[in-house]
């Protein structure tokens, strides 16, 4: 099975194949491969998780601000202005989101305790376990995917990625 798939080309080598000749002369279409395959890889994997979110009636955006309301930890509070600076939203997207979330019960709007003006989100039980029970589906999903690979091969690719994960940040530490 192993050497079968190594022979086997993948979408990213018909592709390459196809604009080999159009190419700058010297490019390294080795580099051009691994670049591309963990950017399909990426998009596939989100796509998976957003299907597997669906089915438990919440979007990416969603999850996310449960997730990080969760990762918290205890109390499971943040203001909303904190939210969408981690979460990289403007105030009115996180407003959107956490009235949908507040409507669903899965966060509720507390008064700031420290400033009568301001607001905090708090994660409620119903909201971590909105959050958690994907996770067990999207691990089952992933670990499928990975079975293509054995252990060994899944620790090689987990340092291989860790070192071009650690070489990106140095290069680029603020993106």
């Amino acid at each position: 099975m192993a050497k079968a798939a190594q022979e086997e080309l993948d979408h990213v080598d018909r592709f390459l194949a196809s604009i080999e000749d159009e190419l700058p002369p010297g490019l390294d279409l080795t580099v051009e491969g691994i670049v591309e395959r963990i950017s399909s890889l990426g998009r596939r994997l989100k796509r998976m998780m957003e299907a597997t979110l669906a089915d438990h009636g919440l979007t990416w955006g969603e999850w996310k601000v449960l997730g990080r309301l969760l990762h918290q930890g205890a109390p499971y509070r943040l203001s909303p202005g904190k939210l969408a600076e981690y979460l990289e939203l403007s105030s009115g997207a996180m407003t959107n989101r956490l009235d949908q979330l507040e409507e669903a019960g899965l966060i509720r709007r507390l008064p700031d305790p420290t400033d009568r003006r301001g607001v905090q989100v708090e994660l409620t039980e119903a909201g971590r376990k909105a959050y958690r029970r994907p996770v067990d589906t999207a691990a089952k999903k992933e670990a499928l995917l990975a079975s293509a690979l054995n252990p060994r091969e899944r620790e090689q690719l987990n340092e291989m990625l860790r070192r071009l994960m650690v070489a990106y940040e140095e290069l680029y530490p603020h993106t």
